[in-house]
């Protein structure tokens, strides 16, 4: 959020830490998150109690109780919701959603892309396992295509949501992806999603070993992460590899994978990131499982989209008050009884 700053703290991780026992399973990708979050909330130059963390249903969704500062436990894919009225009245507050891959892209999904595309100033945290693990292993609409699970056991037919894509599309101004078993690179994402003015939305890949164990671990292990894995900073170039040795290039809205040691490529033709860039953030965010015919790519972490854009709340806040300047405050008591009546006989 824009009022974030990099400043002494004024409190410690510690001081997050709750009563609660964690619930979750051990293993689960969530303490490393939640561990991430406690880190850089401290850092932020906030007040404790001006923060607020909500969340609907689901693993992801027990996080408020584990934060030691405001929060609340809300309903099924409705935590947007609820923040956007908070945050629409109490601009002084640090509001953080904390969603999963079910609660927000299936009963969620609707509220999800209207809170993008009106741009409230919240953090959305995204915890992405690619199936339901509260409810014991079902799939989620962000499970690949042919899934066996309880609810699937012959293969998901269904296509998955792509939450980078889809985020794009409802025009947000901050899109950027992480992932749990990376906590060097998820703090910095924490700390850029916390810097944005508007709502600010992070993918994180996060381990569910019980039900879908290992499903990002090619991003994650040390003989695959630098093949897999594609960390994209504003101002460099696109490589990955082994040696950082390939790259991607653009021929024309088409991207290439190049050896820029083979074949005349040199490092010049290499696309540069720019998070300012939405067309081209567009075709990033599309580096999605790729059919064998276009081509493998490695999967993208980092910021993909920032654009300065108002918040709701501000133009909300800016009309109210040219209305009561031209025409002074109104009476609610009034306007409810209104001028329409009628009798029930």
């Amino acid at each position: 959020m824009d009022t974030a700053t990099t400043s002494a703290p004024l409190f410690t991780s510690k001081e997050l830490v709750t009563d609660q026992e964690v619930r979750w399973c051990p293993g689960c990708g969530d303490y490393s998150i939640l561990k991430q979050v406690q880190t850089v909330i401290p850092e932020l130059g906030i007040p404790r109690e001006k923060f607020v963390f909500i969340s609907g249903i689901g693993c992801s969704s027990r996080f408020p109780y584990y934060m030691e500062t405001y929060g609340m436990h809300s309903i099924h894919g409705r935590a947007t919701a609820i923040a956007s009225g908070l945050r629409a009245t109490r601009k002084d507050l640090s509001v953080w959603i904390v969603t999963g891959d079910g609660d927000s892209m299936s009963i969620g999904g609707n509220h999800f892309i209207h809170l993008l595309r009106r741009n409230l100033n919240v953090n959305v945290l995204l915890f992405n396992n690619q199936i339901y693990g509260l409810t014991k292993g079902q799939y989620s609409p962000t499970s690949e295509e042919g899934k066996v699970t309880k609810s699937t056991p012959y293969g998901s037919i269904d296509h998955p949501f792509n939450p980078i894509a889809l985020a794009m599309g409802a025009d947000g101004t901050f899109i950027a992806r992480s992932m749990d078993r990376d906590p060097v690179h998820l703090k910095e994402m924490l700390r850029k999603s916390a810097a944005h003015k508007g709502t600010s939305f992070l993918e994180i890949y996060q381990n569910c070993n019980v039900f879908n164990d290992g499903t990002f671990e090619m991003f994650t292990e040390k003989a695959t992460k630098k093949q897999e894995a594609l960390f994209v900073e504003t101002g460099k170039p696109l490589l990955f590899g082994q040696n950082n040795e390939l790259g991607i290039k653009l021929d024309g809205f088409k991207p290439v994978v190049v050896n820029i040691n083979e074949n005349g490529n040199s490092i010049n033709d290499i696309w540069v990131h720019d998070t300012s860039d939405r067309v081209k953030a567009g075709i990033l965010s599309r580096f999605f499982d790729s059919p064998e015919k276009e081509g493998h790519y490695p999967r993208p972490f980092g910021v993909f989209y920032e654009e300065d854009r108002p918040c709701y709340e501000d133009v909300m806040e800016d009309q109210v008050n040219q209305v009561i300047a031209a025409k002074g405050k109104g009476n609610l008591d009034k306007l409810l009884r209104g001028s329409e009546v009628w009798d029930i006989k």
